[in-house]
């Protein structure tokens, strides 16, 4: 097989994500079952050759030249599982029976030598190793012997995961000690030591091997054992070295494929930025599609940045003279607001500091252009009321109301991470100056600054620490507008007020108030937000389909090599992730509980009209989702709840950005 035929037959593997790396594996393992070379009547056979190599063998051991191992020779068919078939003119053979294992160097204690750490063997195909001077007596104790022609390989994870392995050459005194983490085989006259190379790096010998590695996670070690007797195919030599020849001429054309890789990756950023760059210019759905036409010419979580800016800019959908201005909106919100406070809402006191906070407003010297008909406004001046949190640590309880900190708070949406609760008395006190309502904006000032999200629907909540509310004006600024802007790339440049902190750097209180807002008419808003929900929809889906392209790429790559070489490939252990979830259809009582501990999902609706959406529910059960459906279908069981219409589970997509999440229109 030449290697313009290999690469024509198998350009998917090389395509695929990784492919570089399962091309090698399958030219070790074609080779190494007599696939990549053809079968020379003259060449002889293996039984042939190793008959010689046994008779070697045999003259050195009677003249005490050969080091046995004669535990390991007794080790038969210890490893002889999932062998591949092999040309008949091959045999199976061992290790142990073709040289030396683990061999010994004698040689005076003032010759120089060299030393290998392991750093100095590359995973790199026929990559020579890096030897450091030393003299015989430094190393010859407590290291690893071997001399030139040797053939070793790291035995310790991960680096024998990796296909750390070398044929020592170019020792400058011959003989060399290092690393006690290697196998090492001397390898017996008419045996190519390159072609055992290729067998130890084959997915034969290291992907079974993997399975029989023995110790601790990051301590794990290939047994001697397995080294040393799995079975190893052996052709005649003049075969080997046709072989060795073979996979030289493809490993080097795979060096040049991985170039040609590293110069796309290279490229890749300035190809990203181009379509980015032709996304701005034109943002329709048309262009972003285009953004993932090629492979690698996009980045999602780049390109809802940009859609962010551009949202807030104006520059997502063009303005309409007759729909009025912002400034004229700002009016309305004010007229709104002084109404309100002065009826003494939320309460007297509070009405008396917010009038106060409206007169605080910084303005930079030099503002960005806006689009005509919008308007710069502070954060006080776009919201009804923007207060801050309880400043004190609230004592939690095992159940009750939930307290949002800042780390529930990511991405613009709420999450379940380590949810704490308090109870109603502490409730009526840290939420006394301002109760937080669904539809509320929370942002945070610290660990991290500047996250915000909206409270959904149907939920109570309490404000931790380092937190802020802001309430709209209904019909003035949409919640859902007013979030794009705080989460927006260049929030942070709109804060007057800026962070301050030596270690943990905070937004102060008047930071969050007067941060800058570009306020456009209320019409022109709803069209953004659904511009924004469209583009973002559209970005998940194509990401997706991305993310689809290039698993079943991989997945197509790895079933190819998989058939071809009759070996099954594992992938590396991932650390799983529980999916996001989320409830469908709403819950129903059906009749109060008489033990309200048995019951709990029933007690909760009891106490809120009867019924629940099933995600509410669940979330104000403080129960793992797991748990929370067991319950359900418990207490539907006893009759407490009733049948819900559709009561199902839907997984949630994930890559999404906080302009597309919670969004309460």
């Amino acid at each position: 097989m030449n290697p313009e035929v290999f690469l024509k037959n198998f350009g998917h593997v090389v395509n695929a994500p990784g492919g570089s790396v399962k091309l090698r594996d399958m030219v070790y393992f074609l080779a190494i079952t007599g696939r990549l070379s053809q079968q020379v009547l003259e060449d002889g056979t293996g039984e042939d050759l190793l008959k010689e190599i046994e008779a070697e063998k045999k003259w050195r051991i009677e003249n005490k030249s050969f080091k046995r191992s004669p535990k390991l020779e007794k080790c038969n068919a210890l490893y002889a599982e999932n062998l591949p078939e092999i040309p008949a003119s091959w045999c199976w053979s061992r290790l142990v029976d073709l040289g030396e294992i683990s061999p010994k160097n004698e040689a005076d204690y003032t010759q120089e030598a060299s030393f290998l750490p392991m750093a100095s063997i590359s995973e790199r195909h026929g990559a020579d190793v890096i030897p450091e001077n030393r003299t015989w007596g430094q190393i010859a104790k407590g290291y690893t012997h071997f001399k030139n022609q040797d053939v070793v390989v790291a035995k310790i994870t991960p680096c024998f995961e990796n296909g750390k392995a070398a044929v020592i050459r170019g020792l400058p005194s011959r003989i060399g000690a290092g690393t006690t983490e290697l196998h090492v085989v001397r390898l017996l006259p008419r045996i190519e030591p390159s072609f055992v190379y290729i067998f130890l790096k084959s997915p034969y010998f290291r992907t079974f091997g993997e399975s029989k590695m023995t110790g601790t996670a990051g301590q794990k070690r290939l047994p001697t054992e397995y080294f040393a007797t799995r079975p190893f195919p052996l052709p005649p030599l003049a075969e080997q070295k046709r072989i060795v020849a073979k996979v030289d001429a493809l490993m080097a054309l795979c060096d040049r494929l991985e170039a040609q890789q590293q110069k796309r990756t290279e490229l890749r950023p300035k190809l990203v930025v181009a379509t980015h760059i032709r996304f701005t210019e034109t943002p329709t759905p048309e262009s972003l599609r285009a953004c993932f036409a090629e492979p690698g010419h996009a980045n999602p979580k780049e390109l809802r940045k940009t859609i962010l800016s551009l949202a807030v800019q104006g520059k997502l959908v063009e303005q309409d003279g007759r729909e009025g201005t912002g400034a004229q909106l700002l009016g309305e919100i004010a007229k709104v607001r002084k109404e309100l406070l002065e009826s003494g809402y939320p309460n007297s006191n509070e009405s008396e500091v917010q009038a106060r906070k409206q007169k605080k407003q910084m303005l930079p010297q030099a503002l960005p252009t806006l689009p005509g008909g919008w308007s710069w406004a502070t954060l006080m001046q776009c919201c009804l009321i923007v207060v801050d949190c309880h400043n004190k640590t609230a004592p939690y309880t095992k159940e009750g109301i939930i307290l949002l900190r800042t780390t529930n708070i990511r991405n613009g949406e709420l999450n379940d991470k380590e949810r704490k609760y308090i109870s109603k008395e502490t409730y009526l006190k840290w939420a006394a100056r301002c109760p937080p309502e669904p539809g509320d904006i929370l942002i945070t000032r610290e660990a991290p600054m500047g996250e915000a999200c909206i409270i959904p629907e149907g939920m109570k909540v309490c404000m931790g620490q380092r937190m802020m509310l802001a309430r709209v004006v209904p019909n003035t600024i949409l919640r859902t507008y007013l979030l794009i802007c705080l989460t927006a790339p260049d929030m942070m440049d709109r804060v007057q007020d800026k962070p301050i902190g030596a270690l943990v750097e905070h937004l102060r209180v008047g930071g969050v108030e007067t941060m800058l807002i570009p306020v456009p008419p209320l019409a022109e808003q709803r069209r953004i937000v659904a511009k924004v929900d469209e583009l973002m929809a559209l970005v998940d889906k194509l990401e997706q389909q991305q993310s689809r392209r290039e698993a079943l790429a991989a997945a197509y790559a790895q079933s190819a090599v998989s058939a071809l070489t009759g070996t099954e490939f594992k992938p590396k252990a991932e650390k799983m992730k529980a999916p996001k979830t989320e409830l469908i259809s709403m819950v129903c009582l059906r009749a109060n509980p008489d033990d309200k501990e048995a019951a709990p999902l029933a007690s909760l609706l009891a106490t809120n009209n009867d019924k629940l959406e099933a995600k509410t529910l669940w979330q104000r059960s403080g129960l793992a989702i797991e748990d929370f459906y067991q319950q359900l279908k418990k207490e539907i069981a006893a009759g407490y709840i009733q049948q819900p219409e559709e009561a199902s589970f839907r997984e949630l997509e994930e890559s999404k950005t906080g302009a597309n999440r919670n969004r309460i229109h």
